[in-house]
């Protein structure tokens, strides 16, 4: 796949002059030349040819030692919609449904109106991470935020896909549950807010609501579901994931059932959840360039 990193390494044309040595942008290394058609005096879609520059000298312009042909006519498609040209996942992901039959390269026009290409895409190179929490709300609290910063383009040129494993706590409720925080809306009891007397309750918590349920009700007995991420069978990765836990020492780089992956605060800021996706995803390019 030729993927741009920066679509400044795009340069567009109008026309290719034969036999002139026609100087090029320095920073350019894909050229894309536009040919108009004109049939009876009747404008046609415009016809596009993709090359690599080779260039050689110093300054704004650069001569050009050699032009390879990468793709041209049918093997090249322009996409009319304009679309985020930061958001590499969205145009690899585009143009591999794009590519079928000749065609092996799209344009794409940003908002912009800046240029870019995806020559041959290759979705392998998208990086999966899987958003790993539990709800009500729902969505969920980790899914929200981050649906929200991908939209806002933050994770644009790390090439992501997120997938959601949301763990519904509402399979559990009812009157002899207890969960940790009335403010969950579940039905059934709560610490925080009810007082128990008799045995036989199921606790739905992590290891912080069994502690508070056991200084609180000493002499009751009761059944545990433990949906801490880091020792319930309930809550597992099952691939780079995101995740959250109420203590904030357990943030950070962690293994989960074989899979690597990061955690933040219960509370975590916007600003701290793309950072750790970030982090993580740098990680685990570090690993696949090894």
């Amino acid at each position: 796949m030729i993927f741009p990193e920066e679509y400044k390494y795009v340069g567009v044309s109008k026309a290719l002059s034969e036999g002139r040595e026609e100087p090029i942008y320095f920073l350019t290394e894909y050229l894309i030349i536009e040919k108009e058609h004109l049939d009876k005096g009747k404008a046609e879609e415009p016809e596009y040819s993709v090359y690599q520059v080779k260039k050689s000298g110093e300054g704004l312009l650069c001569k050009v030692e050699a032009l390879k042909p990468l793709a041209t006519g049918a093997e090249v498609l322009k996409y009319e919609k304009e679309l985020n040209i930061k958001d590499r996942t969205l145009l690899i992901e585009t143009a591999s449904k794009l590519c079928t039959g000749k065609v092996n390269t799209v344009i794409f026009t940003g908002t912009d109106k800046h240029v870019t290409l995806v020559h041959k895409p290759d979705p392998s190179v998208i990086l999966e991470i899987e958003i790993l929490d539990i709800a009500p709300p729902e969505p969920s609290w980790l899914t929200e935020v981050v649906r929200r910063l991908e939209a806002s383009g933050i994770f644009g040129d790390l090439q992501l896909r997120f997938t959601e494993n949301t763990i519904s706590l509402r399979q559990f409720e009812g009157e002899s549950t207890v969960f940790p925080c009335s403010s969950s809306g579940l039905k059934g009891k709560c610490l925080d807010s009810d007082f128990l007397s008799e045995d036989g309750h199921l606790l739905v918590g992590c290891e912080i609501s069994k502690a508070l349920f056991e200084m609180r009700f000493p002499e009751l007995k009761y059944s545990f579901v433990n949906i801490c991420p880091f020792k319930s069978e309930l809550v597992l990765p099952s691939g780079p994931f995101i995740t959250r836990c109420c203590r904030s020492e357990k943030s950070g780089f962690v293994t989960i059932n074989g899979f690597e992956g990061v955690v933040v605060h219960w509370g975590a800021s916007e600003y701290q959840v793309s950072e750790a996706i970030r982090k993580l995803a740098e990680k685990l390019r570090e690993k696949q360039s090894i």
